[in-house]
Parts: structure tokens; sequence; C-alpha cells
């Protein structure tokens, strides 16, 4: 099996595994500090020793999210070289894992309306650079004759929308595995850019 393919079980520090749940289950503006340290059997200063505040616990969820699919993404381009469909191939599937298999981080985007201008900049920046591999990607199809879309940009934007898509929907319990799921996406992403 491709070691990229592989997504083992969140191990997060007992604060943000609580704070995780808190947050999928209420949503940022209805988790309290208080509630976070409550579950994890703590003071409240002693959870401020951790974090700063809330703020820096949602950034903090957010970076190692963005951190766990760009490992992977990156690694999925790494192992397919240059050629864009293998490499178009293995981002998609990548990103679709990781929807699949760590639904509550990729919920946290739904989140990035709550983050400070500061931090909302440093958020899109990681999105950005996953954006930015496939429109590079595709882009790089293009020129070699592989792929016919005439706006790489628009289709790596809506390649990336629709695998954000798959944590809305997926559940661990079927009808389809994560695998499937990829497989079906990777396919979709293929024919977005007219694949030859």
């Amino acid at each position: 099996m491709r070691a990229w393919t592989r997504y083992p079980a969140l191990e997060l520090p007992p604060i943000l595994a609580v704070s995780l749940d808190q947050i999928v289950q209420h949503g940022y503006d209805a988790t309290s500090v208080r509630k976070i340290a409550g579950e994890v059997g703590v003071t409240v200063p002693a959870l401020y020793y951790h974090f700063e505040n809330k703020q820096a616990i949602l950034m903090a969820l957010l970076d190692h999210a963005m951190q766990i699919v760009s490992d992977h993404v990156d690694a999925a381009l790494e192992e397919a070289g240059s050629d864009p469909v293998a490499r178009l191939s293995g981002a998609v599937e990548a990103i679709v894992l990781y929807m699949a298999h760590h639904r509550d981080l990729a919920f946290l985007d739904s989140e990035r309306r709550s983050l400070t201008p500061s931090n909302l900049a440093r958020y899109v920046q990681h999105r950005d650079r996953i954006e930015g591999l496939l429109r590079d990607t595709i882009s790089a199809g293009c020129r070699s004759g592989v792929f016919g879309t005439d706006n790489p940009t628009a289709c790596g934007r809506a390649i990336l929308a629709m695998c954000q898509g798959v944590a809305g929907w997926f559940q661990p319990s079927g009808p389809q595995t994560a695998e499937e799921a990829a497989a079906d996406y990777v396919r979709i992403a293929l024919a977005a850019v007219q694949s030859a």
C-alpha cells in the first residue's frame, strides 16, 4: 500500500481533541474555553498556559489539518513524478482520502469565518498552496497536450471544492469505502480537465 494513502486515527493532545469534538458538535462560537477546560479536567488558567485563547486553539487545529493534507498531497505528487495524469490523480485521491478519514478536521474549514484577519490569511495561504498544486498540475497537462481545459485555474478551484464536499456526505459505514469514493473523484477530476 502506498504510504500516502494511509490516514491513521488522529492523535491530538487532550485539549485539542476535546476542542475539536466541541467545535464539531456545537460550532466555534458556541464552544467555550470553560467547557473545554472542564471536559479536559483542567482549570481555565491551566488551559491558557497551553493556548493563549480559543482562537489559538482553532488555529492549532487548522494548522494540524493543513499539515496532514499537505504532507499526503506532497507525497502523492512526489510518487507520481512528472506525469500530469498521475499527479492529478494522486493529488485528488490524497485530498478525498483526507476528507473521508478526517471529516471532523475537514469540517473546520467551515469555521474559517471565525478567524481573525491574520489567522485567516495564514489559513488561506495553506489552502491556496493546495489549490495551486492542482492548478499547476492541470496547466502542465494542458501544455503537454494531455489535458484540454482552457481554464486551469477555475478547474483546479472546482476540483478542490468538489473534494472538500466529501467530508459532508461520506460515512465510514458506507455505502462506499473511502478508497471507492476517491477512485470516483479521480475519474470525475480527469473528466473535468478533458483528459485525452
